[in-house]
């Protein structure tokens, strides 16, 4: 008999000598006639020979999960899983089904049943602050397995052997989160606990946990949480985390610095912001957030947010703030008005503006130098017709894409072909139909086939590989230059950006040819 296994391949071959019952008693009875049944030992059925042959053959050795495939399980085991996953979340789950170890295939599923489980539990934590603790079951060898600082805690040469560990500095949910990784292997991060998570990870060194929070809140990065993750990554040492942070709050500075995330920074972040370099905001908008920002330390400190308190609070930082780069109305209305500067300083300030002979001052007089635009031109050449580029109320429309995050600041367009001439623009970008930024404003061209810039009211983030729709609606003089030759494809300093047509174009504008011929933006 050869035997074979499901996929064919031979496993054993078998071959049987059987006497049948038939073929015995024809036997016995040709025995009797030869007069040998006095013989005992003819008289006995003949044993059953069988030899087995064993081929052999090259295994693979293979894990569980390949010998029990992940299915489906049966409504019962599906239940019973189902149970299991809702008493891990709920904490403390003590009644174990029968022969629970069945329903999981692998060493990983049966691992995270533990997970939050006081079955077994030799250990369990009391985390978070007085108040709003919670009791989390543990299991040594497992802690001990994931990370280096449990591994010390439970089987180094100062381990205590302590029944209850009380972690106050660390909140319930993000050490929750640090246990699902460890037993599950799972990374389940949410925004309003990711920093907490971060804290956790860093601190009991879970470092793939740690790096996944710091991606998780490099891709979650806007100007209104910028300034937050700016002090916090300087806390926990992530220089690409602090490095994109900076990008994010020089790009778009004044949305940062109107955000209610920069009251709560710290003062060392708050001086590190003042005095940026390349903060690309007017010196109105940091005066004012620097004022808002020390009301709330007023706030902190149980101060009463007065006028001297503010100035306390904010102590030599104060003198970072550029006031003396302010436009004059700007100063005059606002900074003079605030009645945070002293008589003196005041008066030294609009000496400053007015008088050839300036006096010194303690605030810092040099402009910030800003970020500067870098343009992306995507025609090789530009024409104009008696009968082309004409516009009455219709859209022209691009779509494109960068490799690297950028802040699309404005786009550059072309203006009249018959002399000056001044136009109406209203400007948009979408992505996937949501409006990011949009704003209307007048632009003057000169008659010549040179690009003018129209800008958003602040820079838009732009993430990677992802397509966005620029479109522009212009009112003015009926013909106008317009782009030849587009490129698909433009490397722009260190980033590359992609051009496809847009559907929402009604004027004509495609790849190869029309309007919005420059995208600018800071990188």
């Amino acid at each position: 008999i050869l035997m074979v296994d499901e996929k064919g391949k031979n496993m054993k071959c078998l071959t049987f000598f059987l006497m049948l019952p038939e073929t015995v008693k024809n036997r016995s009875k040709k025995s009797s006639k030869k007069g040998n049944s006095s013989n005992s030992s003819n008289s006995k059925l003949p044993p059953v020979c069988y030899e087995i042959i064993t081929l052999k053959t090259k295994k693979k050795k293979k894990m569980a999960a390949d010998i029990f495939p992940r299915k489906k399980p049966a409504n019962t085991n599906t239940t019973a899983v189902q149970q299991y996953h809702q008493q891990n979340l709920n904490n403390n789950n003590t009644i174990p089904a029968p022969n629970w170890q069945g329903l999981y295939p692998t060493i990983r599923e049966r691992n995270a049943v533990m997970f939050n489980n006081d079955l077994m539990a030799d250990v369990h934590f009391v985390v978070g602050p007085p108040g709003g603790t919670q009791r989390l079951p543990g299991h040594k060898y497992v802690l001990a397995v994931g990370s280096s600082v449990f591994h010390a805690m439970f089987y180094g040469e100062l381990a205590e052997d302590k029944d209850e560990i009380r972690i106050p500095d660390v909140e319930p949910a993000a050490f929750l989160a640090m246990l699902k990784y460890i037993y599950c292997d799972e990374i389940d991060l949410a925004a309003d606990t990711v920093l907490a998570t971060l804290y956790a990870a860093k601190k009991y060194i879970v470092p793939h946990l740690a790096r996944a929070c710091v991606n998780f809140l490099e891709t979650s990065l806007s100007a209104k949480n910028a300034c937050v993750l700016l002090s916090q990554s300087c806390l926990f040492e992530e220089p690409d985390l602090t490095q994109r942070c900076w990008e994010v709050i020089d790009a778009q500075a004044e949305l940062a610095l109107k955000s209610e995330g920069f009251c709560d920074i710290d003062f060392q972040t708050l001086e590190s912001i003042l005095r940026r370099e390349t903060l690309n905001a007017k010196e109105i908008v940091v005066f004012e957030a620097a004022l808002n920002w020390a009301e709330v330390e007023c706030q902190r400190q149980e101060l009463t947010a007065t006028i001297e308190n503010k100035r306390k609070v904010l102590g030599k930082a104060l003198y970072l703030i550029r006031i003396p780069t302010m436009a004059l109305d700007d100063f005059a209305n606002g900074a003079a008005q605030s009645g945070i500067l002293t008589l003196n300083e005041t008066n030294d300030i609009f000496l400053w503006y007015t008088a050839a002979k300036k006096p010194e001052l303690q605030f810092v007089s040099k402009p910030r130098k800003g970020l500067v635009p870098q343009r992306c031109h995507r025609f090789q050449s530009c024409a104009y017709r008696s009968n082309q580029w004409r516009y009455r109320g219709r859209c022209d429309s691009i779509q494109f894409a960068v490799d690297k995050r950028v802040f699309i600041a404005g786009f550059g367009l072309y203006g009249s072909s018959c002399g000056s001439a001044e136009y109406s623009a209203k400007i948009e970008l979408k992505r996937q139909g949501v409006i990011l930024g949009q704003n209307l404003s007048k632009y003057f061209s000169d008659g010549s086939s040179n690009t003018f810039p129209v800008w958003f009211e602040y820079p838009v983030q732009i993430e990677p590989d992802t397509f966005y729709t620029a479109s522009v609606i212009l009112d003015g003089n009926e013909l106008s230059y317009f782009g030849q030759e587009g490129m698909t494809e433009v490397q722009c300093g260190k980033v590359t950006v992609q051009f496809q047509c847009s559907s929402d174009s009604t004027n004509g504008t495609g790849v190869q040819g029309g309007q919005i011929p420059e995208l600018i933006f800071y990188a």
